[in-house]
């Protein structure tokens, strides 16, 4: 029993894997989008601790550096003023004292200011700003002596204090750069924990998406092998059911074919005969009333005039139906004919050149060459509007080439033979004829170009049989 199903209930069956997919994707591009916010938070964080931390740590160690450096020239200078024999009394060096004391009061100021502050660091930082102002306190209590002219005793202070509170800034200062190369130390801890989280966290997600693309990938591979296999089911069925309606075209063809034979031998056989019979009667009564009655000669006259002349439209409507001139002569003395007979009806000025050697058709198949002319040409009389029209045809080499051209106004190809189908025969009816003969039949044609119709089909090699024609 043939399914009746529409193509369109076929389809409907074929469900779409679109929304999964879908789905799947918005998936991979979320987890894409917020690690790549994750990955790029991270990245800053990394970029501000180690501008916040470690930059301004190393600009913390430099100042104190620069701290350790002027203790050392302190202590360079205290070591010659503390001398009995030095040719500079000690107030001469008061001036060095101050440029010292300026350069390092900057240095304690910038390397609070870019120290990170944590407890330890802090109560170091304070003690170095006491340990400072003791030292300069001091300092200045020394020249206030020098000044006085005690320098003897001026010296003893250098010696005994002054030089004491100057050690203790090199310690502190020595304590302050241990605490910031344990901070860059941990920092730099820190920064390689963070490094190492985020490539331990990069991999889990590189995992995640790719367990997800493979997911995806095997449901996208499952699917469409359901989905290919009911295609290829819905393909078999639609083959199925196109090759019914091939048959069924094909047995409306040949129904049309016999229509047309019997028609065409009903009017030359039945009503050909009776026109005849007419015509003889009115002959016989011609000669019976010659003579008599001028006026009923010329009516008969008449009569028998129209019925000579419906006789052979009759006999020319029954070869255009069926031509017996296929049978007796050959497909291209009946091409040949025809196209004479169609430039008469149509004013078109038909050109047929064709020769067939080396081969032939059989009787029922020269009839569909003569109906894809015919078809061909009657579309050029009614949708061309042409002027001209040339017919070729070549058989040889066991292959029949047909050509039909026209000097129209042409059409788009793809939308006029979808249309064309159900007009008459139309191309697709030239269409199965060519296919059933085991060719192809194709069509070339643009606007304001005119359109060509060509056939090829293969010829059988001549051989005495009885069920065939020779053609040629």
């Amino acid at each position: 029993m043939l399914d009746a199903k529409p193509e369109s209930d076929l389809l409907k069956e074929i469900p779409s894997p679109s929304r999964r997919l879908w789905l799947g994707l918005c998936i991979i591009l979320s987890i894409f989008i917020v690690f790549t916010v994750y990955t790029i938070h991270e990245v800053r964080w990394l970029e501000d601790y180690q501008v916040n931390v470690v930059q301004r740590n190393r600009k913390a160690s430099l100042q104190l550096l620069r701290l350790q450096n002027d203790a050392y020239l302190l202590a360079i200078s205290m070591r010659d003023m503390a001398l009995g024999q030095s040719q500079y009394p000690i107030l001469d060096w008061r001036s060095e004292f101050n440029r010292i004391r300026d350069d390092m009061s900057d240095a304690s100021r910038q390397e609070s200011e870019f120290a990170v502050s944590t407890s330890a660091s802090d109560d170091k930082r304070t003690q170095l700003r006491t340990a400072l102002a003791d030292f300069w306190s001091a300092a200045d209590q020394v020249f206030v002596l020098a000044q006085g002219g005690k320098e003897a005793e001026a010296r003893g202070q250098i010696q005994t204090q002054l030089e004491s509170k100057r050690a203790v800034i090199t310690e502190i200062s020595s304590r302050l750069l241990l605490l910031n190369d344990r901070g860059q130390a941990e920092a730099a801890e820190k920064i390689n924990a963070v490094y190492a989280d985020v490539k331990r966290e990069i991999l889990i997600v590189i995992g995640a998406l790719f367990l997800l693309a493979l997911g995806t990938g095997l449901y996208t591979f499952e699917a469409n092998r359901k989905t290919f296999e009911r295609l290829h089911h819905l393909a078999e069925r639609l083959q199925s059911q196109s090759e019914q309606l091939r048959k069924l075209s094909w047995k409306v063809i040949n129904l049309q074919e016999e229509t047309l034979r019997n028609v065409a031998r009903d009017l030359h056989d039945e009503f050909g005969q009776i026109l005849t019979v007419i015509g003889m009667m009115l002959g016989r009564l011609d000669k019976k009333v010659a003579g008599q009655d001028p006026q009923l000669v010329e009516d008969l006259h008449t009569v028998k005039h129209t019925v000579e002349e419906t006789l052979q439209s009759i006999r020319d409507r029954s070869q255009m139906f069926r031509p017996a001139i296929l049978d007796d002569f050959g497909l291209d003395q009946s091409l040949e004919w025809f196209v004479v007979q169609f430039s008469r009806q149509t004013g078109i000025d038909v050109h047929f050149e064709g020769k067939i050697t080396n081969g032939f058709f059989p009787r029922e198949d020269a009839i569909h060459i003569y109906r894809i002319v015919q078809e061909s040409l009657s579309n050029v009389a009614r949708h061309a509007n042409a002027r001209s029209a040339w017919v070729t045809m070549n058989g040889a080499n066991g292959e029949l080439n047909l050509e039909i051209r026209d000097d129209g106004v042409g059409f788009v190809v793809g939308r006029e033979i979808t249309r064309a189908a159900g007009e008459g025969i139309g191309l697709m009816g030239m269409q199965e004829r060519a296919q059933h003969l085991q060719g192809t039949l194709t069509v070339r044609s643009s606007p304001s170009q005119g359109t060509v119709v060509s056939v090829r089909v293969p010829m059988r090699k001549p051989s005495v049989q009885s069920t065939v024609e020779k053609v040629g």
